[in-house]
């Protein structure tokens, strides 16, 4: 029987949306402020959330079939501030470094991608951030192709996180996908969602 796949999520992009051309949010979302770890309170952070994610992740996390854990920037304070607002309880997080980049991509794919494989090891995943590039998607076949099962779900980043994502998330993390590499029983799991 394999292991259980690790739920990465993301927040930036991916339960807080970048705003549009114009600044909108998506009008689903509420404001909230924060203050993040090494800020005061007098340099809170704003964010935006759609308080249907907290209903929706809760229904993946239910089923058992997940290990979720926050692969975020936010590190630490993803539980302590973001879950919360969200209704989530206490998930861990992978301590990401703090690195000194300008882009998202230093190396031609996503900044955190080389600390997330060390991490995981040869745990099946399925990771949810917006920020991939094709460099990424080849890292996830790659892994799968070695029974190392990767699945990557990429929300646009300014609208986030969409049902079609959780149907996606329970369809590939039913034992039977991932026991095929995610290609099979994806139909049945997604009926039985």
């Amino acid at each position: 029987m394999s292991p259980r796949p690790y739920l990465l999520l993301d927040i930036d992009g991916v339960l807080v949306p970048f705003p549009g051309g114009q600044g909108e949010i998506p009008a689903s979302h509420t404001r909230h402020v924060v203050v993040p770890t090494g800020r005061s309170a007098d340099d809170p952070v704003t964010v935006w959330l759609d308080p249907a994610h907290g209903p929706l992740l809760m229904q993946v996390i239910r089923t058992g079939l997940v290990r979720p854990v926050w692969c975020t920037s936010w590190r630490q304070d993803a539980t302590a501030l973001i879950g919360p607002l969200l209704g989530l309880p206490p998930l861990p997080h992978i301590d990401l470094p703090r690195p000194q980049i300008t882009t998202s991509h230093p190396d031609g794919h996503l900044w955190k991608r080389d600390h997330v494989d060390a991490w995981l090891g040869d745990a099946p995943a399925i990771w949810i951030d917006d920020d991939f590039t094709g460099r990424d998607h080849e890292w996830a076949a790659e892994r799968t192709a070695r029974g190392r099962v990767t699945v990557l779900v990429q929300p646009d980043p300014h609208v986030g996180l969409l049902a079609e994502h959780v149907t996606e998330v329970l369809a590939r993390s039913a034992p039977s996908a991932v026991n095929r590499g995610g290609a099979s029983g994806v139909q049945r799991a997604a009926e039985v969602a």
